[in-house]
Formats: C-alpha cells, structure tokens, sequence
C-alpha cells in the first residue's frame, strides 16, 4: 500500500476524546498497510484565543513575535497526538513545521511555501512510524524565523506534503462530510458531492467555500495531488477532488457544481477618478504596494460633463484599513475625489463547468435573487462562476434562494454538521 497523508482540523483534535478518536483513525490506516504522514492544526479555538490574547497586550503584535505565539497551537496537537499513538502499541514521532522542511518566503502571518525538503519525515516513515506535522508554519529560507502560512495553512501543509512524499493521496479531515453543493450551516438540504473537478472547488474556493483553502487546491491542482474530503467524525465517503473522476463516479460534469457565499470581504469605491489612460493603474498598483489581494472589480462609465468615473473593488475586511491609507497617500498623484467604505457587504457565487454549455443560467441566476428581494451591487463571471454583491444581511436567503432554484434541494437527509466552526 501507498502513502497517505491525512490532516485534521481543529474541531476534530479540540480535546482529548476528539485526540484519541483521531489516533485510532490514524492507527487504522497504519494497520492497512499504508505509510501514514498526519498533519493537525491547533486544538479547537487555541489560534483565535492566542490571537486575542496577543492584541489584549499589544494593539498591533509584531509579524514574527506574533507567528512565534500562534505556532504553539499546533506543536500542542501534535505532541498530544503523538502520544496518543503511542499508548494504541504504535511509534510515532512530531516534527514542527521547520523540522518537516516547510520552507517559506519571510513574510509573517501568511507566508508562502517556498520548497518542501522532508528528509526527516522520509527518515522516520523508512524506520516504520508514523509522522505527526504541526501544520500552518514553515521557517523562512533567508532568516530561519518560524512562519505561518495565514488562516487555514494546514491545509496548504498537508497538500504540499503530500506532492513532496509522492503521497497517493491527501484526506482532509473536518466536521462534515464532505464538500457540499452550499454550506450546510446555511443550507441543510445541502447536498453532499462525490466528486468535483479541481477547477471548479478552485472557484468555489475562491468564492468563500470554507472547507478547503483556495491556496491549498491551487497547490493540489499544480502537482496533480488528489484531495479526499471527509469527516473524522464518520466514517463515510466523503468527496474526491480531482482532475480526473476516482473509481466509478461521474464522469460527466453536473451543469451546477455548487453555490458558495463569502461575508468576510469588505468594498472600497474610489469616487472621481479622471477617465484617462493610467489612472486605474496607479489605483491598483498603490493596493499592490501595500501586498492587499482583491476580488471583484467594477468601472462605471464616465460621465460626459466631467470626465469623471468611479472604481470599485472588493478586498478581505482585515485589509480595509490598509488600503485605504494607502489610497489616501496616493490621493495626490491619482487625483480622486473621494473614498468609500462599505463593509456590510456579503459575495454569492455559482459554480459549474457546465454553466458555459447551458443557456439560461446566467438568468436564472438573477431571477432566483430577483424572487428573494435580493439587489445586487456588483457582478463578476469567468467560465464557469457567476459571482455578486448583495448587502450582508441578504446573503444567506440569497444562497437557499438559488440553491432550491438550481434543483439541488436534497429530498432525503439533512447534511450532519459534528462541529461549529468548519475547518
């Protein structure tokens, strides 16, 4: 048998029963006959906890200080989990993210992998244990300070593992199922999806679907590595992400693959800009000095009296502040009027391969949201998502308004949520 690497979130190791669950789970698959390399994130809450507590001492931590406190969290889970395998008669040994040979740039609190070099995981695999990995951190290539990947880097982790072993496949382990046609803490007649092709759990992803991070099957995607979602709590299938179907599912893709939603970003509207050639670029160039990503774009048309237009963007809610600085230090140069910032603001996303293929979509789409009384700021599309800006407190009737109208109510079990907090 082949090797797998597994990685658990924090719902699913938050206490010591949670902990002995997982080890037997881990010692099954070790039983099998397979090499087994286990990721873990922080016990439950312990990352938001040690965040809090870092702000009640400082108002603004240090990048590295604070990433030096928030790495404790898994390096408890996985010495506990370590142990815990032991007592079940099998070796197990932990390895921090540095010691693993997650190798990252030096930007603190989102890093990106850079290389992964695990010769020690190698060593400790050949000599027949088990490998626990703290997940969520590296150690930067220039300084060796100890690095996070940003929120949810366990799963960028366990990935990237995964493509430097030459694993079979990745699991990752959370509190439902599986992925879902919508999040069923919004939608309980979610349904569950057997298999989705990776470029369409990219967009879902991106559009807010918080079971797995975008950066993760981005990583998964370059280095053909399948995913297999499932839950630590259950011992159902849960869904293969993949380029290519697994065993015998579908190879056909359904028109709608899912519906996703996203709360978290905020929009900023830059009101008088000069409708000349450069001005959107000197814009977006002082948000990419700042290192800001965003989402969705929007140019409306100039007015003819003025010559004047409005830029609006979306960007994370923790980036607002930023950005905005930076805009008011570049005021001068682009020459706006005004800035606007609204962050009441909430994006509903359709996802499907099959969108491109089936006229009525996009209309359908729209009609759903017209029925719920839903109005819509902003509208993005690419091949296979349609994407929109309502207010926030619409979202979640925006997302079982669209979900029921695209026939993916299921008729029989509601989607089992073990956990709270999705990850």
């Amino acid at each position: 048998m082949g090797l797998v690497v597994q990685k658990y979130g924090g719902s699913s190791v938050a206490d010591a029963e949670g902990i002995k669950r997982v080890a037997k789970r881990i010692v099954d698959a070790k039983k099998n006959g397979h090499q087994v390399v286990v990721v873990v994130s922080a016990m439950g809450d312990t990352t938001d906890e040690l965040t809090d507590l870092a702000e009640q001492v400082s108002p603004i931590p240090a990048g590295r200080e604070l990433d030096m406190l928030l790495t404790s969290g898994e390096r408890i889970s996985m010495a506990l989990l370590a142990m815990a395998i032991k007592s079940l008669g099998h070796e197990a040994q932990s390895f921090t993210g540095s010691q693993a040979g997650v190798i990252t740039d030096s930007v603190h609190n989102k890093a990106r992998i850079i290389d992964v070099t695990p010769g020690r995981i190698r060593t400790a695999l050949d000599e027949g244990n088990i490998a626990i990995v703290a997940g969520f951190q590296g150690v930067s290539q220039d300084k060796k300070d100890i690095t996070t990947l940003g929120r949810g880097g366990s799963d960028t982790t366990a990935v990237a593992l995964a493509a430097a072993l030459d694993a079979e496949v990745c699991e990752i382990y959370t509190d439902v199922d599986g992925v879902f046609t919508a999040d069923p803490r919004v939608v309980p007649k979610a349904q569950k999806i057997d298999w989705i092709s990776i470029e369409d759990m990219l967009e879902l992803a991106a559009s807010g679907s918080k079971v797995l991070l975008h950066r993760c099957v981005e990583y998964a995607r370059r280095y053909n590595i399948p995913i297999h979602v499932r839950s630590s709590f259950s011992g159902l299938r849960g869904t293969w992400v993949s380029n290519e179907p697994q065993g015998d599912q579908q190879v056909e893709h359904a028109i709608i693959s899912g519906v996703a939603h996203d709360v978290s970003e905020a929009k900023i509207t830059v009101v008088g800009v000069p409708d000349k050639p450069g001005e959107a670029a000197a814009i977006f160039r002082s948000i990419a000095n700042a290192e800001i990503n965003i989402d969705m774009v929007v140019q409306n048309v100039s007015a003819a009296s003025t010559g004047l237009t409005d830029i609006s963007f979306t960007l994370p809610k923790t980036e607002g502040r930023k950005a905005i600085d930076a805009l008011e230090r570049a005021k001068g140069t682009i020459g706006f009027d005004s800035l606007r910032y609204d962050d009441q603001i909430g994006k509903i996303s359709l996802v499907g391969a099959g969108m491109k293929t089936n006229p009525g979509v996009t209309a359908g789409f729209f009609e759903a949201l017209s029925d719920a009384g839903v109005n819509i700021e902003l509208i993005s599309t690419s091949e296979i998502r349609i994407s929109v800006v309502t207010r926030a407190d619409d979202v979640n009737e925006a997302v079982r308004a669209v979900h029921t109208a695209f026939g993916l109510d299921t008729e029989t079990d509601e989607a089992v949520v073990y956990g709270g907090t999705g990850r």
